[in-house]
């Protein structure tokens, strides 16, 4: 196994980069964000099959992010996050050249791949930072999925409304071989690799089970909770992985180091990253509905799509801005208190917001705080994750994080969905989502983020450590360095 190299001085270019990157793959993600009412008549299909450019995506991007991660470690992250671009460029000129519904959805689950680049990311800068940056750099990575998110939407919304469509997917794949550009010619390969060979059965194991869950609870809501095909897949997800993880506890090789996981440390943060992703996206279901809804239901405030985006945009600054505290703050005291931190703000927001939906600068106000507890959480994840696996194993670590946020979101648009769908008024010829239903939504939200809060208390206070199975030393850790260093804004 090799040893890490010695952290190269600087290294702002290669933040900026990765950072820039992080920010590409969420545009991304919001792409077709104000295109989602009108994408059945621009595919010419029905609205329950035009929803698969939504869940392709999820469903590519929580398979690829474990299994990029794991051969990043193996054959290089830079290598790795090269190819995860570049299918988010070829995922972009599928549907660009071609319309339909299987080109999109074929391109969105293309493009679903480059999911694992922000813990790739991450990893790199790991290997290639010295200490003293990586508090900050982290930060400003981690939050590069809700900047992009934030920022994108009013742009998706301002291109969707002035231009054909097919601009926007043009747009993503010139973004996307921008930023593989800028990787070739500033981001350094690592040479700090795991070695073992490929774990072809845990691969494929996990992508069943992950599949079969997300499938389940994405699809749930069309097919009915009760119906025999999605309780058929959750079962198939129960045996699947639970199979995978008897296989991953008996190889030498595993695709996930299930007793690193295991670990209290990185078990307690990966479930905290569970329900801050529901926290997170509950926020972001509600939010733009509010903002659009007819003004004569009462409580809605009868925006425009790019109204309603630019008024979203404003919390992913308030994240750009206060990264670096987080950062501070986790060098100060420790990852675990940055993340309790932002666990209590989004509870804040959430607080809030049951008193400010009726006004749009209330919506931006409450915005803006959760985004800021975001922030916090996001930023100390990884920081956490870091502190208590071997630097060998870093990617796929992270991107099993990443995999827990996607979980925590991915329920969290079922369950709020449900309660939108069973909560509704009806308004001349249609049914809408209520007041209420809309209060219970944030409630929910509430309750998440203080159960994050109470998860978070269950992180060990020093960081542990492990070192890889057969292994014949512990891996050196740069993250307690980190700990013991300022941290500077990057």
């Amino acid at each position: 196994m090799s040893t890490p190299p010695t952290a190269r001085s600087g290294g702002g270019a290669i933040i900026g980069v990765l950072a820039g990157a992080g920010i590409a793959v969420s545009l991304m993600n919001t792409l077709v964000v104000p295109l989602i009412p009108d994408l059945p008549e621009l595919l010419g299909t029905t609205p329950a099959n035009a929803s698969w450019a939504i869940t392709a995506t999820l469903l590519a991007g929580a398979v690829a992010t474990p299994v990029f991660g794991r051969l990043g470690d193996m054959y290089g992250k830079r290598r790795v996050l090269l190819a995860s671009l570049a299918l988010m460029v070829i995922g972009s000129l599928v549907p660009a050249l071609a319309g339909g519904l299987v080109p999109m959805v074929v391109g969105r689950a293309l493009q679903g791949c480059a999911a694992a680049v922000i813990p790739l990311g991450i990893s790199i800068m790991r290997d290639e930072l010295p200490p003293q940056r990586m508090g900050s750099a982290m930060a400003l990575v981690s939050s590069s999925l809700g900047i992009g998110g934030a920022l994108g939407l009013p742009l998706a919304a301002v291109v969707a409304q002035h231009a054909d469509w097919h601009v926007l997917f043009w747009a993503s794949a010139a973004i996307g071989a921008l930023v593989i550009a800028l990787v070739v010619a500033l981001v350094p390969e690592s040479p700090v690799r795991s070695g073992g060979r490929f774990d072809l059965v845990g691969a494929v194991g996990l992508s069943a089970g992950l599949l079969s869950l997300l499938l389940a609870v994405s699809k749930g809501g069309d097919w009915g909770w009760a119906s025999g095909t999605t309780l058929g897949l959750f079962g198939t997800a129960a045996a699947v992985l639970l199979l995978w993880g008897v296989w991953e506890l008996r190889t030498g090789s595993p695709l996930v180091d299930l007793r690193t996981t295991a670990r209290r440390q990185v078990l307690m943060t990966n479930l905290a990253s569970v329900v801050i992703g529901f926290a997170m996206y509950a926020m972001s279901l509600i939010v733009p509905q509010l903002l659009q809804l007819p003004e004569g239901t009462g409580y809605g405030l009868g925006r425009s799509m790019v109204v309603a985006g630019l008024c979203m945009a404003p919390s992913g600054l308030v994240m750009m801005a206060v990264s670096p505290f987080s950062a501070r703050i986790s060098a100060a005291r420790g990852p675990k208190v940055s993340l309790l931190i932002g666990s209590l703000v989004i509870a804040a927001g959430y607080a809030l917001s049951l008193g400010l939906t009726r006004h749009v600068w209330g919506m931006v106000l409450f915005s803006c705080v959760i985004g800021a507890g975001v922030a916090f959480a996001y930023a100390a994840m990884p920081a956490l994750i870091m502190s208590a696996v071997p630097a060998s194993e870093t990617a796929a670590a992270n991107g099993l994080n990443s995999l827990m946020r996607s979980i925590g979101t991915s329920t969290s648009a079922a369950v709020v969905g449900v309660v939108l769908s069973h909560m509704t008024v009806t308004t001349g010829p249609v049914q809408l989502p209520s007041e209420s239903g809309f209060r219970t939504g944030l409630a929910i939200g509430l309750g998440t983020a203080v159960l994050a809060a109470l998860v978070t208390l269950a992180v060990p206070g020093r960081p542990e450590q492990a070192a890889p199975s057969g292994a014949t030393a512990p891996a050196v850790d740069a993250q307690q360095d980190e700990a013991a260093a300022p941290a500077a804004q990057a």
